[in-house]
Order: C-alpha cells, then structure tokens, then sequence
C-alpha cells in the first residue's frame, strides 16, 4: 500500500486560493436562473407580453377583425373626461383606504389576541385564517345571502338587537360601497393577522416586562413596545394592501356589478364594462395603464411614507 507523504497528499478543499473559490462561484451563476425559467417564460407570455400589447392598444381606436388605427391620446382624454371614470376612481380610493384600515386594525387585534405559544390556538387561527383560502365567488355568494334585505336577514336580524332599523345592504346606493368594503375587510384582516403574527414573533419579550415594571398600561405598551417593532411587518402588509385594494374586482362584480347606479363603481368594474359590453377596447386598455401607474404611484407612496417613519 503506498502512503503519500506530507508533501505529496492533496490540499483540501480549504486550501484554494480567492481566485479559484470566486470562479467556483462564477461558474455556476445560470443555476437559479435554470429554477427560474419555466416561471419567467410563463409570466412573459401571459403577463408581461398583453400587458405591452394593453399599452399599445391604449393608442389605437380598436376594431377587432377590421385593424386598429392610431387615435394617440383620443382614449385618454375619452376616459378622464368622463364622469364614469372619476366617479369609479374616488369609489376606489375610498374602497382602498377604508378596506386596508379595517383589515389592518381588526387583523392587528386578532393577533393580539390568538398570539401565544399555546397548542389549543391553533384550531382558532386555523378557523380565522379560512376567508382567505375560501374562493371569492363563494365568499360574495355567503355575503349575498348575509345581506338579504328583508327583516329576517342575517345581517338585518343583528341590527335589529341594537334596535338599528333594516338596511337593503347592498340593494341601497347609500350602503352598496360600504358593504363592499365590510366584505373586504373580513376577507383580507385574517390575511393580515398571520403577518403581524409572524412579527410579532421577533419582538423582545424582556421589553414587556420592563415597561410593566415602569407602570405602562397595555395601550402604552401596543404603542412603545409592540408598533415599533412590526414596523418591517407593516411595510410589507401595507404595500401589499394597497396593491390588492386598488385591484378589487370579484366582489364588487358579484355582489353589485358596480351599481345600483354606479354607486359601487370601481376601476376595475369600469374597465370591464368598457371592454366587454361597450366593446370599447382602446378606452378599456387607457383605463388599464391609468390603474397600473395609480397602483405604482401609491405602492412607492406607502413604501416612502413607512422608511420616513423608520428613519
């Protein structure tokens, strides 16, 4: 048997040089992209190619199987100077502020209240967490059937122990938005409370103790203690809110198509009638574009408004 000397035993693994470890790493840069291909072939084909061809046809006075003609900015100015538009724009806005501080705050006090280390919890987070799994359509059909406008409706029937008179829900261009929004905040707060949940996870438990020590009440607490340290839970929870407030469509669709009388009328709805019923196909692609920059435009206002409060 041969037995290598000192001199003569290859050098392990630890030994090479910066030089060779860098071309290791080097040489092996297109592995991610390699995972990552099938995805970005399917979102280019699907997402990113009509979201250019949407951009193009904003320009254009569509006629399908007759030839678009460039209007250039004849959508644009169509679309804004409607009263449709800005009437679904604000319904937006409202929906988008409302429905994102509700799900925030009643997500907020769910994680306070299901946040522990004990096993008999996780039945009641599951059960909390099941809007957010359960599809849309079921979920404004359950809705539909809440809001039954008779006196012997769910939602009706509980006014009634507060003494509060029937309301037609979302029957009543007075009441249609904010039931919309009660929807979307029950649906979205459960989502909302598994991150702060998970933020809550990294807050230092000593801190509690020491400001109970100094006299804080629980509300000195949440405020001193528990905010500071979700702030990089809440940028992402906001952002995210904000993004899907701003697309809300299947609710709104399903429980009131926009109406009665365009009081439930949002971008999303809008544009979907434009395009579809109207057949108004350049107009409905200008609205497109005008949502993506709005939803561009508002996620960096979030994001610039939560880095002013960290800094």
């Amino acid at each position: 048997m041969t037995v290598l000397t000192k001199d003569e035993a290859p050098a392990p693994p630890s030994w090479r040089t910066p030089a060779a470890r860098r071309s290791g790493r080097l040489g092996r840069w297109w592995v991610p992209w390699a995972f990552l291909a099938p995805a970005l072939v399917l979102f280019t084909y699907f997402k990113f190619i009509p979201m250019g061809q949407a951009f193009v046809m904003s320009f254009q006075d569509v006629q399908p199987y007759l030839g678009n003609s460039w209007v250039g900015w004849d959508n644009y100015r169509a679309l804004l100077a409607t009263d449709e538009f800005l009437s679904a724009a604000g319904h937006t806005a409202i929906i988008a502020v409302a429905q994102t501080a509700g799900a925030v705050l009643v997500g907020f006090a769910l994680a306070l209240l299901l946040e522990g280390q004990a096993r008999r919890l996780w039945f009641v987070r599951s059960a909390a967490f099941l809007p957010v799994v359960v599809p849309t359509a079921v979920i404004a059909e359950l809705w539909r059937i809440i809001y039954h406008p008779t006196d012997d409706g769910l939602a009706n029937s509980i006014l009634g122990l507060f003494l509060i008179e029937p309301s037609q829900w979302i029957n009543s261009p007075d009441t249609s938005l904010l039931s919309v929004i009660l929807v979307g905040i029950w649906r979205d707060a459960p989502y909302d409370m598994i991150i702060i949940i998970a933020g809550l996870v990294g807050v230092d438990r000593s801190l509690y103790e020491a400001s109970a020590l100094d006299g804080a009440g629980w509300a000195r607490r949440i405020r001193y203690v528990t905010l500071p340290a979700l702030r990089p839970a809440m940028a992402i929870l906001l952002t995210l809110a904000a993004i899907r407030a701003m697309r809300i469509f299947t609710e709104v669709y399903l429980l009131t198509n926009g109406g009665p009388n365009g009081s439930s009328e949002v971008l999303m709805t809008l544009i979907y009638r434009l395009g579809f019923e109207r057949v108004e196909l350049g107009v409905a692609a200008a609205g497109s574009v005008v949502l993506l920059l709005a939803t561009i435009v508002l996620t960096l206002l979030v994001r610039s408004g939560v880095r002013k409060e960290e800094s």
